[in-house]
């Protein structure tokens, strides 16, 4: 079997979660599928001296980056200030992304990739927290906040810390297979089971919680009752508002409308009962306010790019920990 290099940059205040957890995958993918040799990972620093993490923690590179032979898959960690990455650093990552055969950014990693010019006309993702500002500052990339990572030709980008173990258990079922990567999620025991445009978090933790006791209420009882009338008219009488207020108010301390809000919560509860539950796809969609089954498949088609009996077939949990 072919070996593939994978090659991790390391630097002063890198996040060391973005650089253990797709390194863990890699290096443990080959021994899990019984297919030694598959990767060879090798973690690199300018100079090659010890670096430290953002956290505190010291670590200490296998090589001087200006001496990284051939790369397969170049990975970029997020860290402390990469949002102003070192010139010389991002010169280097500029010439050995020229020669690699995939380019893979983690978290805020995807600042120094766009330093670099490597993400210019791409679509990509980072870190939710960061992406207004990775769009504000790189207009020509298309930055999109709501995946867990991105692929855009030889290009993958990912959303913070645990996405970077997403990104690279789907690389490792690019490269040696489907039972190769789940056998190596079930020994790190992760799911492998988001699918990269999963939201990078929940409707609820997305959106602002209400300020005013009557909004927080609301939104508690759409949470609990997906099934419900969530019409506009039926929730600003719940909050004793009229429907004009009502709506108004709920978008300003809420941060999404009304309707926007209702779409992700029902979203998310049809989600969890696909992947957690044996019920009917007509059920589902009945129980989380759909309606119908037709209803539910085009809400998915638009938000996850998946049917949802598709989405339950890849993404749905088993009592043995397997998919």
């Amino acid at each position: 079997m072919r070996e593939r290099s994978v090659v991790v940059v390391l630097y002063d205040g890198v996040q060391s979660l973005d650089v253990t957890g797709p390194l863990e995958v890699f290096a443990g993918a080959g021994a899990a599928a019984r297919r030694p040799g598959a990767y060879r990972v090798t973690t690199a620093s300018p100079g090659g001296g010890p670096v430290r993490s953002c956290s505190g923690l010291r670590l200490l590179p296998d090589v001087d980056l200006a001496e990284v032979g051939p790369v397969h898959t170049l990975l970029i960690p997020g860290g402390l200030d990469v949002e102003h990455p070192d010139g010389a650093l991002v010169a280097r990552v500029r010439e050995l992304a020229g020669r690699a055969e995939r380019v893979v950014s983690v978290c805020t990693g995807a600042f120094l990739l766009a330093e670099a010019g490597l993400l210019s006309g791409r679509r990509a993702t980072t870190h939710w927290a960061y992406c207004a500002e990775l769009a504000r500052r790189f207009p020509e990339v298309t930055v999109d906040p709501d995946p867990i990572h991105v692929r855009d030709g030889h290009v993958a980008t990912s959303a913070g810390v645990t996405a970077g173990i997403d990104l690279a258990l789907a690389l490792v079922e690019e490269d040696l297979g489907r039972d190769a990567a789940l056998l190596i999620a079930r020994h790190l025991v992760v799911f492998l089971r988001r699918p990269g445009n999963q939201a990078q978090f929940s409707t609820q933790l997305a959106a602002q919680v209400a300020a005013r006791q009557p909004l927080r209420e609301v939104q508690r009882w759409i949470a609990e009752h997906p099934e419900a009338d969530l019409s506009v008219e039926a929730l600003a009488g719940r909050a004793a508002l009229s429907p004009r207020h009502f709506a108004r108010a709920f978008a300003a301390e809420v941060g999404a409308t009304p309707g926007r809000y209702v779409d992700g919560v029902r979203l998310e509860a049809a989600r969890r009962r696909l992947e957690d539950t044996d019920d009917g796809i007509e059920e589902i969609a009945r129980s989380c306010g759909y309606g119908t089954p037709e209803a539910m498949r085009r809400a998915f088609v638009r938000a996850l790019a998946a049917p949802p009996a598709e989405y339950r077939r890849r993404f749905r949990s088993r009592p043995d920990g397997g998919q």
